[in-house]
Formats: structure tokens, C-alpha cells, sequence
């Protein structure tokens, strides 16, 4: 079954940087999309990043230019460089993933993550 694992999460001070890691299993990592996404305490989930299968990449607004997402398909890893960060970054982040379909001769990726880890928190002091 598909497993989402992530790590690399911890404290820092505002100005500083952190690499999240996510190690997927169960599946072949090139056929799905990827993304980041994260929830902070009393608020709803909110979309970080995300990935396609032809390295494609998105982010929020809220993070373009500071965060970086990336994958190494040869080692089933999808990973997010958080730079500059922010005490408003401080939150719970989930890596998610989805698989690719195939539509009007063209692969995309669905609006909606279906696999979701369990969650690597970030805190961000000032």
C-alpha cells in the first residue's frame, strides 16, 4: 500500500531554513504527483507546493521565491528546501501524493491529493 513518511521538520529562528523530506514506498514514485501541504494550529489545511510527473512545479504565493520542491525519483523522494522561513510557516506539514491520469491524450493531475502522510512540524521563532 502506498506510504508517505516525512521528516527533516524542527525549530528554527525566522531567517532560517529547513529541508523536509518525504520517502514514499508502495508505488512507483514517477506515475503520481506530489506536493506539499500544511496545516497550522486552529486553521485549515492550506496548499504549499506541488510537483507533476514532469517535474512541473507550483507553489502558494505565500511561499514562491523562499521554498523549493524537488524529487529524486530514483530514491522514491520527494523533498521541500524552506528557506527565509517565517514565524507564519510554522505548522504541521504533510506530503501527498496522487496518481496521474490520462485524459484527451494527455497526463495530468488531479485537483485532489488521495495519500497523505502523517505530518512533520515546522515552528519558526522570531
Amino acid at each position: 500500500q502506498v506510504q508517505l513518511v516525512e521528516s527533516g521538520g524542527g525549530s528554527v529562528q525566522a531567517g532560517g531554513s529547513l529541508r523536509l523530506s518525504c520517502a514514499a514506498s508502495g508505488y512507483t514514485f514517477s506515475n503520481y504527483c506530489m506536493g506539499w501541504v500544511r496545516q497550522a494550529a486552529g486553521k485549515q489545511r492550506e496548499w504549499v507546493s506541488s510537483i507533476s510527473t514532469d517535474g512541473t512545479t507550483s507553489y502558494a504565493d505565500s511561499v514562491k521565491g523562499r521554498f523549493t520542491i524537488s524529487q529524486d525519483n530514483a530514491k522514491n523522494t520527494l523533498y521541500l528546501q524552506m528557506n527565509s522561513l517565517k514565524p507564519e510557516d510554522t505548522a504541521m506539514y504533510y506530503c501527498a501524493a496522487v496518481q496521474r491520469m490520462y485524459l484527451s491524450n494527455t497526463w495530468f493531475c488531479p485537483a485532489d491529493f488521495r495519500y497523505w502522510g502523517q505530518g512533520t512540524q515546522v515552528t519558526v521563532s522570531s
